[in-house]
C-alpha cells in the first residue's frame, strides 16, 4: 500500500519511497534550558506517530534527533543571550547542570507519552568539532565571511533563497536585522559561528578564535555525521519553517550544493483554551500540570489524535479530561475483546484492517485511524481476533491499550477540600456557594456531576 506525506518543500503530498532500504530521518530536539511543554510535545508525539507508520509499513529506521545544550539565541535574528547560558546565571548553576538536569526530565516525559525514541539522541557540545569543519567548508565554498562578530552566511550566493516559506526576502523591513551587525552584506545573512564575549560562560578554540556555534549550523553538522549529504525526511514544528530550517537548507546548499532531505514535515501549533501558550498569561502546561489534575499523559497523547498534525489543536483541561475517559473505555473496549469467545470472520478483520492502514498511509491521517479504532471497540461480537487487531493498531498508537485500568483516581488535597464544602452547601440548600465552587472546580480541570449516589471519581467528579 502507497503511503503518502506532505511535503513543505514540494507543498503537495507525495508517495514516499526513501532512498535507500532504511529510512534516515532527522528530528530537531529540544532546547534544554527548561521544562518542554506540552505545546512542544504535540511535535514529538507526530514525530513518534510518523515512526510508527514507517514501521508499520515494514521499513527500517535510522533516526537522529539533537539536544541543543548549547548556541540558541533568544532571538532567531541572532540576537540576545544563549538560552542556556541565561538560564544558568539565573538559577546559578554551571550550563553543563542545566542542560543534563532538562535533558533528564525531557527523556522521562518522552516515555511518559510512549514516544519511541530515535535510534541516535545527540548533544550539540559533543559535535564542535563537526560544526567547524562544517563552517570551514562553507567559507571555503565563498557562503561564509567573517566580521568583526562572528562567521555569516551570505544569502546573495544562493540561487534561491527562502526555498521551504511563502516570505520574500525584500519585503522584509529593510534593515532590520543590520543592526545586529553592520558589517553584514546582507539583512538576511544569518550568523553560523559567533565570536565569544569575554565572560561569555561557553566558549571553543576555533580558527576563528574563542567562538560558539549559530544555532542552525548544529543540525546541518550532526545531520550530515550521521545520515550523509542527503536523507529521507526532516521533521519540526511550523514555527521551524521561515528561519531554521530555511537556514539548515542553505548551509547545506553552501557545502555541497544540495537540499538536505527530500521530505521536510511539520507539525502545526498547540493551542491553549483557543489563544497562544505564554508564561505572561500563566499558561504553559508541562506533563507534571496533567499529573497534577489526574490526567494521564497517554490521554493527551489520544487527544492529539483528535487533529490532523498539520492543522492547529486547541487544548482545554475540559477536552483533556474528556480524552482521560476515552482512554480508559478504549482500554475497557480492548479486556472485552480479549475475554470474548465470539467468533469474526476475516473478511471483518481484514476491512478494519485495510481502513486503518489507508488512513495512517494518508498523511498520518489519525483522526480517521482512531474513528475504525472505536469502529472495532464497538464491534458488536466480542473476539479474540479483534483484540489481537487493536494490539497491532496500537503499535502506530502508542497508548498501551493492553495496560490495566485504574478504576479510582485519587483526587488532590486541595480537590477533596472543594467538593466537600460543596457537598456541605448543598445539604444547607446554599445553592449560590454550591454554584460558585463548581465553577472554580471546573477552572481547575475538574467537572461535577451531580448524582444520588456518592460521588466517585473516574476523570472527573461525579
Amino acid at each position: 500500500m502507497e503511503l503518502n506525506l506532505y511535503n513543505t518543500l514540494s507543498r503537495k503530498k507525495e508517495i514516499f519511497t526513501p532512498i535507500e532500504e532504511t529510512v534516515r530521518i532527522y528530528s530537531c530536539g529540544p532546547t534544554v534550558y527548561s521544562f518542554a511543554h506540552i505545546g512542544n510535545f504535540r511535535a514529538y508525539i507526530f514525530m513518534d506517530t510518523l515512526r510508527r507508520v514507517l514501521k508499520y509499513n515494514g521499513y527500517k529506521l535510522k533516526h537522529v534527533m539533537n539536544i541543543t545544550d548549547v548556541g540558541h539565541l533568544e532571538s532567531d535574528a541572532d540576537e540576545g543571550e544563549d538560552k542556556i547560558a541565561k538560564a544558568a546565571k539565573k538559577e546559578n548553576k554551571d550550563p553543563d547542570e542545566i542542560a543534563k538536569y532538562y535533558t533528564d526530565i525531557f527523556l522521562r516525559d518522552l516515555d511518559r507519552l510512549n514516544i519511541d525514541r530515535p535510534e541516535i539522541i545527540c548533544k550539540a557540545t559533543e559535535h564542535i568539532q563537526e560544526m567547524i569543519e562544517y563552517v570551514s567548508d562553507i567559507v571555503k565554498n565563498g557562503y561564509g565571511y567573517e566580521t568583526s562578530r562572528g562567521i555569516y552566511f551570505d544569502i546573495s550566493k544562493l540561487d534561491k533563497y527562502p526555498v521551504l516559506s511563502d516570505r520574500k526576502v525584500d519585503e522584509q523591513i529593510a534593515g532590520a536585522r543590520v543592526e545586529v551587525d553592520k558589517e553584514k552584506r546582507n539583512p538576511e545573512d544569518f550568523a553560523l559561528w559567533i565570536k565569544a564575549p569575554e565572560k561569555h560562560l561557553m566558549k571553543w578554540d576555533s580558527p576563528w578564535g574563542l567562538c560558539y556555534p549559530g544555532w542552525h549550523i548544529e543540525c546541518s553538522a550532526m545531520s550530515n555525521k550521521y545520515l550523509g549529504e542527503q536523507f529521507d525526511i526532516h521533521t519540526g514544528g511550523v514555527d521551524h519553517i521561515p528561519t531554521h530550517h530555511e537556514n539548515e537548507i542553505a548551509q547545506s546548499k553552501g557545502r555541497c550544493g544540495k537540499i538536505p532531505a527530500r521530505f521536510w514535515m511539520h507539525c502545526n501549533f498547540l493551542t491553549i483554551d483557543g489563544g497562544k501558550m505564554s508564561k505572561s498569561l500563566g499558561n504553559i502546561y508541562t506533563l507534571d500540570t496533567l499529573k497534577e489534575k489526574n490526567i494521564d499523559p497517554l490521554s493527551y497523547k489520544l487527544f492529539c489524535f483528535s487533529s490532523h498534525y498539520r492543522n492547529k489543536l486547541n487544548f482545554t483541561f475540559e477536552g483533556a479530561i474528556s480524552n482521560n475517559t476515552s482512554l480508559m473505555r478504549l482500554r475497557e473496549g480492548y479486556r472485552k475483546h480479549l475475554n470474548g469467545e465470539e467468533e469474526v470472520d476475516k473478511e471483518t478483520i481484514d476491512k478494519f484492517e485495510t481502513k486503518f492502514h489507508e488512513a495512517i498511509n494518508d498523511d498520518l491521517n489519525m483522526p480517521i485511524a482512531i474513528s475504525v479504532v472505536w469502529d472495532v471497540i464497538r464491534y458488536p461480537k466480542k473476539s479474540k481476533d479483534l483484540a489481537k487487531l487493536l494490539l497491532k493498531f496500537d503499535e502506530v498508537l502508542g497508548l498501551k491499550i493492553d495496560e490495566e485500568i485504574k478504576e479510582e483516581i485519587e483526587l488532590p488535597k486541595e480537590i477533596l477540600e472543594l467538593v466537600e464544602k460543596r457537598k456541605e452547601a448543598r445539604e444547607n440548600k446554599d445553592w449560590e456557594l454550591s454554584d460558585k465552587i463548581r465553577d472554580i472546580l471546573k477552572e481547575k480541570g475538574y467537572i461535577i456531576k451531580d448524582s444520588k449516589n456518592r460521588y466517585a471519581n473516574r476523570k472527573s467528579i461525579k
